[in-house]
Order: structure tokens, then sequence, then C-alpha cells
């Protein structure tokens, strides 16, 4: 009752302009690629410019960024609504959702959120696309890959994950590769520089404690794998990468905790 005059005249202005308020998603090529776990299609919709939010139908605030994070903690919010049909689950969904939302709202400007919400949907087509892998996936590797996912400052060596899946290291090591394509090492350490690309674009944390949340024994070693991995050093991908403002320590010619410079 209390909204009835504003809405009686925003209803007018809307039937006298001629158009109607669109509904909260992205492309349909772009949230269909999300929701069938396809993180090729959605590469190629990236780099012709497919994925954007669509803001100019329905406006949530006057002021044009706060407009965009509204639009883009719904977004959040529908991918991981949608990703439940795809076999993401409840909890894992909206965590991610809430994640991205939460580094949304941390933005500076506009152009921060595009790269954001193109990291998002690769997220979620990436994890749908990992569960669409399940029926080809034994249970003895699906909970290795769970494992070092979910903690990888353990010890995820063959023989650390051997003696957590309780089976023989060499049978282990040969079904790993045989399943994944890829050694149990160059499968850990792509998680490890995955997750450590992303707390370098929307982090403040340290280099130091990065490496040490990755289970490196020093920083120089995370550092030496890090340039191996991407062909540059972690201070150089934050100084290109870095999604918001606000960060402390990322110009040129930063010293780290040990005094070497990255």
């Amino acid at each position: 009752m209390k909204i009835r005059k504003e809405l009686n005249r925003q209803l007018y202005l809307q039937k006298v302009h001629g158009y109607t308020k669109k509904a909260y998603h992205l492309n349909d090529a772009v949230f269909e690629a999300v929701i069938n776990g396809d993180p090729e299609k959605l590469k190629l919709l990236m780099s012709s410019g497919m994925i954007r939010l669509s803001t100019e139908m329905r406006i949530l605030s006057e002021n044009q960024l706060n407009n965009m994070k509204y639009h883009f903690a719904i977004t959040a919010t529908l991918l991981a609504e949608s990703s439940l049909g795809s076999g993401l689950g409840h909890d894992e969904a909206y965590m991610i959702a809430d994640i991205y939302s939460q580094k949304s709202d941390k933005a500076a400007a506009c152009d921060e959120l595009q790269p954001l919400l193109e990291d998002m949907c690769l997220d979620f087509a990436k994890r749908i696309c990992e569960i669409k892998k399940d029926d080809v996936i034994s249970i003895h590797i699906r909970k290795c890959i769970d494992h070092i996912y979910e903690d990888l400052n353990a010890d995820l060596s063959v023989k650390g994950l051997a003696a957590f899946t309780k089976l023989n290291v060499s049978y282990l090591s040969k079904l790993f590769k045989q399943e994944t394509g890829q050694t149990v090492k160059a499968y850990v350490t792509a998680a490890k520089m995955d997750t450590a690309q992303n707390l370098l674009k929307y982090s403040d944390l340290s280099y130091f404690e990065i490496s040490a949340s990755l289970g490196y024994s020093s920083q120089s070693a995370f550092t030496c794998t890090f340039r191996k991995f991407t062909g540059i050093t972690p201070g150089k991908y934050r100084e290109k990468h870095l999604v918001y403002s606000g960060c402390s320590g990322m110009s040129d010619g930063v010293q780290s905790e040990t005094g070497n410079q990255y």
C-alpha cells in the first residue's frame, strides 16, 4: 500500500514507453552453456563478448555501480538455483553464488564486474562438467579429487592419497592417470595454481600466506612453481589481473616478507 502511487506511475511510464521488464538471466546461449557444464563453449561466447550483465531494463539503484552489483547478485543466485538441476549440491551451489556476490560487492568500478562475471560462469560450468564425468570416474578417484580440492594444504602426494583411500600406491597412481589423463602431481599442481590465481586476483593475502595455504614448503618454492605454470611471477600476475582495488603491497618491485623481489 505504501508504494501504490509510485507503482502506478512506473507501470504507466512502462506502458507509455512500450517496454517490458526482462527476466534476470544471462544471454540464453550463455545460460545454457553454464547449466550444461560446457566451459569450452563458454570461452567462445566470452571471446565474442556475449557474457554480459543485462541491467538496462531493470533499475534497482540510481547509482550505476550499485545497480550492477545488485544484478550480479541476482544472476549469481539464479545460476545457483539452475545448477541444482544439473547435479551441483545445494550448499556448494549457493556458497559459490555467495562468494562471488561478496567479491562483486568489493568492486570499485563497473568494469571490475565483467571479469568476475566470466569467472563465476566458468566456475559453475567447470563444476557441473566434473559432475557429469562422475559416471566414468571410479569412487576412489572421485574421493581423491574431492580431497584435493577440500584441503590443498594436506599431504597430496601419491603416497598421501593412497593412505587416504587405503589403496596400493602403484595401483592408485596408475588408476588416477588412466581416469583423469594426468599424474597425481600434475593434477594437484594444476588445482593449486588455479586456486592461487583466484587468490591473487580477488584477495589481499600476501604471497607468503597464499604459499602457506597451498602447502608449499617455502614462498620461493611456490613462486618457482607458479612461474613455471603461468610464465610469470605471482606479483606480475596480481599486477595484471587484480579485479578490485584496495589491496596492499601490489606495486612494482614489491618486496616479500623474506626480502625477495616478486
